[in-house]
């Protein structure tokens, strides 16, 4: 089965984030079984998904991880013209939910590891697939503690999102948080000398805009990026039931997307003071009024040097001299973090083609990346491998 009729297989499991991926994973692991390659599930808390761990080769030296995920987005109040979980080839294109994000460089993943295991290896081949990267890289946090344990420090590795197959150096680290703000209730009629929880959510949306005009306007600059500094965001906001109560609880979502120079720790410190500020002026009206900030999940990113040893030999592997920085992020940062990997980011197709509608991957991306890890195959066969 070459990676193409992988890569269609693998899009006909639905692994929205909210979904369950063990079929997907027991797809993987019975079709390594058949090239005699043993797998390890480790599996979520509630047993619904896993992600799975596969080497080939001698475990005692270190060797190249080849990282993706198997969860994708959903297709939610997305007008699909093609069906969206069974892959469709035209022009030169295959479409379907998860091509370019990043089902198809799992594919060639999986392929690279069936071929690696048909030749005597001198470093291994890891193959590290996770569940729920789209929600907080949540699933590669397990798999991450069974491969500390496991394999030697300093084994490359390569994220395979999508990055036209330029090698990616880093991306911004993120901190998403939840705000409560909690008032006191009342009749509308009544509103001044009730607590509306909505005007303190505002109070701190305005907080986190001063923020972000500080950052703009004399904050770190990281010009390889589209936007230069971190940014924040505040993505979500929940409250009132009807117009004529004065509603006592408000929630907001923000994140923080910052840049390596930046301290999210920083930045968050100082909006938990602008929320002690903002509740201590509440509990004038209301002793029970208070705004709280909690965060609910966040991921490193990750700063790779150009001329690291780790980026010459991915180079030389792609026959890509561009190097970039990405807009998303990844696991990359964990595992640099976690393992002491040396990492890039690099993979078939856009990140424009992703997440969208008739989402798709150019099959030439998908030749591409086969083309890069048969050269890896071939340099851990030969031990070739940076310093």
């Amino acid at each position: 089965m070459n990676s193409l009729a992988i890569i269609e297989r693998l899009v006909a499991f639905p692994t929205v984030s909210r979904e369950s991926n063990l079929e997907l994973i027991e797809f993987v692991a019975q079709l390594l079984r058949q090239s005699g390659v043993a797998s390890q599930l480790v599996h979520s808390q509630d047993r619904r998904k896993a992600s799975l761990l596969a080497t080939i080769g001698p475990l005692e030296r270190p060797g190249a991880i080849l990282s993706g995920h198997t969860d994708v987005v959903p297709i939610d109040g997305q007008n699909w013209t093609r069906p969206a979980f069974d892959a469709t080839l035209s022009d030169g294109r295959l479409y379907g939910r998860g091509t370019t994000d990043m089902k198809s460089f799992v594919g060639c993943a999986i392929s690279a590891a069936i071929k690696a295991s048909k030749v005597r290896l001198k470093a291994p081949l890891h193959l590290a697939l996770s569940y729920d990267e789209e929600v907080g890289c949540i699933g590669v946090r397990g798999l991450l503690e069974v491969m500390a344990n496991r394999i030697p420090r300093q084994s490359v590795c390569i994220v395979g999102e999508p990055t036209s197959m330029q090698v990616a150096l880093g991306h911004k680290g993120k901190v998403a948080a939840r705000v409560t703000c909690l008032g006191r209730e009342g009749h509308s009629a009544f509103a001044p000398i009730a607590l509306n929880a909505i005007h303190l959510g505002c109070e701190f949306v305005e907080a986190v805009r001063r923020q972000q005009a500080r950052i703009v306007e004399d904050g770190a600059r990281d010009a390889e990026y589209e936007i230069p500094y971190t940014t924040l965001h505040v993505g979500t906001i929940k409250a009132g039931t009807v117009l004529n109560v004065v509603p006592n609880r408000c929630e907001l979502e923000f994140e923080i997307r910052n840049v390596a120079a930046d301290q999210s720790e920083e930045i968050l410190g100082i909006l938990r003071t602008e929320a002690a500020e903002i509740s201590a002026r509440a509990r004038v009206v209301a002793q029970e009024a208070r705004v709280e900030v909690e965060v609910t999940n966040s991921y490193p990113g990750i700063e790779t040097a150009v001329h690291a040893p780790v980026v010459s030999f991915v180079k030389s592997i792609t026959d890509e001299a561009n190097t970039c920085k990405l807009p998303f992020g990844t696991e990359a940062g964990l595992f640099r973090e976690r393992l002491g990997a040396p990492t890039v980011i690099c993979g078939p197709g856009s990140m424009q083609q992703g997440h969208i509608r008739d989402e798709y991957i150019e099959v030439e991306q998908i030749e591409r990346c086969d083309k890069m890890l048969d050269r890896l195959v071939g340099r851990l066969a030969d031990g070739d491998l940076p310093p």
